[in-house]
């Protein structure tokens, strides 16, 4: 196998090939930002998945498909090492997730646009612009394959684009799972903060829907034949608030409500919609098993109460990061820019691969902002340094 320091002059090729793709980057970049695909647009986010497969094959990427039911397929493109013993080597993983939060319709009304080097659109940050560079550093890669003497690659490289990462990634993180346990890495390309850092660590966090249940009563006439499922909420919710402890990082949030039937009826049923954050793996397990006794709890006599767990997001810890944050800090610098680590409270499939033990970073997308509003933002000019710095992370990695 060829050795780190014989990699060298493979890692300046594959970086001088990436400075010349700009332009293409950000033509395929508009392409893909004109394709709606929010998270339940299966036909969106699949039409979006055959367009990178496209950029793949016509460069001889093996590209397969993982089937979903309700959600955008996964699509899986692999390079192979080369060498002999090609099928024992840990591979390298590029992710990113191919859904948005955005309508469908939303690019009819405002599609791909640019100032200078900083483009708008539904997505262009959060992560249609990681997708891009994700398929450039695969091409890249293939490109030495084919075009100098480097024969073969330390590992195999398999990009994953996924199809449901913003619903909180109910059918795709079991390809995830599957596939990345016993991996050498994972970068994650979600965008780059507005810092120009990376993501070193990050909060998980879980979604519940409860549903209460009382009696109807005419509030005039049989009041107190009633059973208002719409009290029982309000004091389940005083409850749920009540585990927010900002000092751990725990937070509970009831971000949604409805109920009732009319306002002279005692109401038979409400819910709501719970967001639930923590940090470690321990404070996810204690914070669901304080939800659950808060919601079995008896409170008034004839309500009910249950909940429905809709989506978790594993915590993505600092220690999953650390080797792999020094060695990207490494590259970036040769390629004259330096960049740190952060800690972010959002929530990314970077969880599932880091709680198995893999080493991940996040956030190597290019750099974004205003992600999930009318204003999202990508900045151009981040495109080929950021690409380059995961090209050499990939290539020269232990």
């Amino acid at each position: 196998m060829i050795t780190d320091k014989a990699l060298l002059p493979y890692a300046d090729l594959l970086c001088e090939w990436l400075a010349t793709q700009e332009e293409k980057m950000i033509h395929c970049l508009q392409a893909l930002v004109e394709i709606d695909s929010n998270s339940y647009d299966k036909e969106g986010v699949d039409a979006a998945g055959r367009l990178i497969a496209s950029w793949l094959e016509v460069d001889g990427i093996e590209c397969r498909w993982h089937t979903s039911v309700n959600s955008g397929d996964v699509l899986e493109a692999r390079i192979d090492s080369g060498c002999d013993k090609q099928d024992t080597l840990p591979a390298i993983y590029l992710m990113g997730h191919r859904d948005t939060v955005f309508p469908k319709g939303t690019v009819a009304t405002r599609g791909f646009s640019r100032e200078g080097m900083t483009a708008f659109g539904p997505g262009v940050a959060d992560m249609k612009s990681g997708l891009v560079l994700n398929c450039f550093v695969l091409k890249g890669l293939q490109y030495l394959l084919t075009h100098s003497d480097i024969g073969e690659l330390p590992c195999p490289v398999i990009g994953l684009f996924t199809g449901d990462e913003e619903i909180g990634s109910p059918e795709g993180h079991h390809v995830i799972q599957r596939m990345v346990k016993g991996a050498k890495a994972v970068f994650n390309a979600e965008p780059g903060r507005i810092s120009g850092n990376v993501v070193s660590a990050r909060k998980g966090g879980a979604s519940f829907d409860i549903l209460v249940k009382g009696k109807a009563a005419h509030s005039g006439v049989n009041h107190a034949d009633g059973a208002s499922a719409i009290a029982g909420l309000a004091l389940i919710i005083t409850d749920l608030h009540g585990l927010t402890d900002y000092d751990s990082g725990v937070t509970t949030n009831v971000g949604l409500i409805s109920g009732g039937m009319s306002s002279n009826t005692v109401a038979p049923e409400a819910s709501a919609r719970l967001d639930l954050r923590y940090i470690t793996k321990e404070q996810m397990t204690e914070a669901i098993a304080a939800i659950q006794e808060i919601i079995d709890r008896p409170r008034l006599q004839g309500v009910t109460a249950s909940m429905r767990l809709l989506a978790a997001f594993h915590p993505f810890e600092a220690r999953m990061s650390e080797a792999l944050l020094a060695h990207y800090q490494q590259q970036a610098e040769t390629l004259g820019f330096s960049v740190e680590g952060e800690f972010t409270g959002g929530c990314s499939d970077a969880g599932f691969t880091s709680s198995m033990g893999v080493p991940t970073l996040c956030g190597t997308g290019p750099v974004g902002a205003k992600m999930h509003t009318d204003g999202e933002l990508c900045l151009l000019d981040t495109f080929v340094p950021r690409a380059q710095a995961v090209a050499k992370s990939v290539l020269l990695l232990p």
